[in-house]
């Protein structure tokens, strides 16, 4: 059994599987289904949300990115090398959702005890359960020269294949997590750096932004030198998820959900106009 907080040591989990289904919705369907189940949380006590989804080529940008001067001419880049661009309801920087890129929400009921660090530390715990072959070989620590960097980038020997981040709504916590699965963490990195070398050209800057190093970043196949596939890290998600709690099942939102779901879908497009 992982070692989490007891927060997380629930006795019922239900577990959504967008790992497949997701590579044909709308990115922005994925941060509006986080809150909703957030929301839902402030009334389901006992009970955990697992969540895992994948989209197709996408870059999600922070609030701050959405800002840079030259914005424009960095969103047109990355359309031009056949991505779409959303701007994220949270903190955060830009990052790459494509096919080799596994999401995964953890969801629960907000607790004074479970503070922010706590949250994160427990999706650290988890993924560790998740990826044994790798074990305490992977440490949690900025990876400054990355894209999205942050105090819970997970690496191996120097190269990130994983950030995570935390949304609290409504009496619920989501910590979210991406896991570059498979193909070039590089080329990813490369993406971006070229994004920031375009959008933040030509007048004042608000923010620091990352100033990556491609080799800094690498899938999880790449470190192993061993296939890793989305299916087969479901398998190893619903297997910790078993081991952790009495009841495991799948879920669906009841019509109610479905309204809130819509709400909050509608806002993330709001949010997204203005980059039109």
């Amino acid at each position: 059994m992982f070692d989490l907080p007891n927060a997380l040591q629930q006795p019922s989990w239900y577990f959504i599987d967008q790992s497949r289904t997701g590579l044909t919705m709308n990115p922005m369907a994925s941060f509006a289904m986080d809150d909703t189940l957030c929301e839902k949380m402030a009334a389901a006590p006992d009970t955990g949300f697992a969540r895992s989804w994948v989209h197709d080529k996408t870059v999600v940008l922070g609030i701050q990115d959405s800002r840079l001067p030259s914005i424009k001419e960095g969103i047109a880049y990355l359309e031009e090398e056949g991505y779409q661009v959303i701007v994220r309801n949270s903190g955060g920087l830009a990052v790459v959702l494509d096919p080799g890129i596994y999401n995964l929400s953890l969801i629960f009921q907000e607790q004074r005890s479970l503070t922010i660090d706590r949250g994160y530390e427990a999706m650290v715990s988890f993924t560790k359960e998740l990826l044994p072959e790798l074990g305490e070989r992977i440490t949690d620590g900025e990876i400054a020269p990355s894209y999205c960097p942050g105090r819970y980038d997970l690496s191996v020997d120097g190269r990130k294949f994983a950030g995570i981040s935390q949304r609290r709504i409504r009496g619920g916590i989501a910590v979210q997590i991406y896991l570059a699965v498979h193909g070039s963490g590089a080329a990813r990195a490369e993406l971006i750096r070229r994004f920031y070398e375009k959008a933040a050209r030509g007048g004042p800057l608000k923010y620091d932004y990352p100033r990556i190093e491609p080799e800094r970043m690498a899938s999880l196949s790449e470190i192993t030198g061993t296939p890793l596939t989305n299916d087969e890290l479901t398998k190893r998600i619903l297997s910790a998820l078993r081991k952790q709690s009495e009841q495991l099942a799948s879920y669906h939102l009841t019509e109610q959900e479905e309204e809130r779901f819509a709400y909050h879908l509608e806002r993330m497009q709001k949010r997204n106009e203005r980059l039109q």
